[in-house]
């Protein structure tokens, strides 16, 4: 995340590094094989799951990196870019909560730090396993570099990770395309988006899960070939009669959507790096996975009017506001249970409201393993 006037002098930067053989800052995550970029994580103390669950509780929420609804530079209502580790301890634990609260089998999350300055560097995937009841995760960089030099950024490692509760194997980081908008140099530091791909077996049941985090910023057409990539990915594995759940932010909003010229939410104007565009033009983009494979939530349900849409919003810029948009979908090529897909927009029985804790609400669904 670059802004243009410091892209200047980081082009200047990059055309002298650009003569070495060196990668200085240790940007390029896809240097690694697939297998080497995926970090396994296992709680502390390993709790005994169900051993014959009929079910599994799968969730997906993107948890923007422990920094709540603090006022920071991307979102366009303030300067923060750094916070205490007080802050995220106190965000974290708000997370962490609502996790114990929906008490899922398998979480996705996506916008997780295990090793960011502006996080303290807390690592929030072990912080979760060792304060809740899943045991065992994998995760795949999405923003990993030793110093970004934008706005005192400093050092990050962001991006997706797969928890449960059930043992985890055989996980590997698929790469998604780059936006090819942007000069190199901005991509040397930019986000490298992946699909990261593992395996569970419970109840002698083989699943493949897939999680995500698409481009949120792309204009150039680079989101529809990321979402293609993932449908590829997804079909293959459909076709080799293998069962799947993939989850994630797909930072796309579903077919039929009640769209507005402009969400009123955001306050990025039309000149910054961080404006949101594009989407009345994305409206088909995800009817391929509809097509193919059963949602969390849907068409049926999610409807046409913004009376019935609004229930599985999951997403807001505004503060202040309440949640304006879907971007979170869980899909599948086995069976979801009835209507048990729901996102969590405000507090329920736990008197936990999800508001404070990110721009994105949890999306939940029941899966029937018989």
């Amino acid at each position: 995340m670059l802004h243009t006037k410091k892209k200047i002098g980081f082009f200047l930067l990059f055309i002298v590094l650009s003569g070495t053989s060196c990668d200085p800052f240790h940007s390029i995550i896809e240097k690694q094989s697939n297998e080497d970029a995926v970090i396994y994580y296992q709680a502390k103390t390993i709790k005994t799951p169900a051993t014959s669950p009929d079910s599994l509780k799968v969730v997906t929420w993107n948890i923007k990196f422990g920094g709540g609804r603090i006022d920071f530079f991307f979102d366009c209502y303030g300067d923060r870019v750094l916070m205490t580790k007080d802050e995220v301890i106190s965000n974290m634990n708000g997370i962490i909560a609502k996790i114990k609260s929906l008490n899922p089998d398998v979480i996705y999350l996506e916008e997780a730090d295990i090793q960011s300055k502006r996080s303290a560097f807390v690592d929030q995937v072990q912080m979760i396993l060792d304060n809740t009841d899943l045991n065992y995760g994998v995760y795949a960089s999405q923003w990993q570099t030793d110093y970004v030099p934008s706005d005192g950024v400093g050092k990050v490692n962001s991006g997706n990770a797969i928890l449960s509760k059930y043992k985890l194997t055989n996980a590997e980081r698929i790469p998604l395309s780059l936006i090819g908008e942007d000069p190199g140099y901005v991509r040397y530091f930019y986000l490298r988006r992946n699909l990261l791909k593992t395996n569970i077996t419970v109840n002698g049941k083989n699943i493949v899960l897939f999680g995500t985090h698409t481009s949120a910023y792309s204009n150039d057409g680079t989101k529809l070939t990321q979402l293609k990539t993932i449908k590829s990915e997804i079909d293959e594995t459909n076709s080799e009669g293998k069962t799947f759940i993939l989850g994630g932010d797909f930072n796309t909003i579903p077919p039929k959507s009640v769209v507005y010229e402009h969400f009123d939410d955001a306050a990025c104007d039309s000149t910054s790096n961080y404006y949101e565009t594009g989407f009345a033009g994305q409206l088909d983009d995800m009817q391929m996975f509809y097509d193919s494979y059963t949602p969390a939530i849907s068409q049926t349900r999610y409807g046409t009017t913004l009376s019935s849409q609004q229930h599985f919003f999951s997403f807001t810029s505004d503060k202040n506001g309440f949640w304006n948009r879907k971007l979170d979908y869980i899909f599948t090529n086995g069976n979801f249970s009835g209507n048990s897909g729901h996102v969590l927009q405000k507090a329920g029985s736990d008197n936990l409201p999800t508001m404070p804790l990110s721009d994105h609400a949890p999306l939940s669904v029941t899966y029937k393993l018989n």
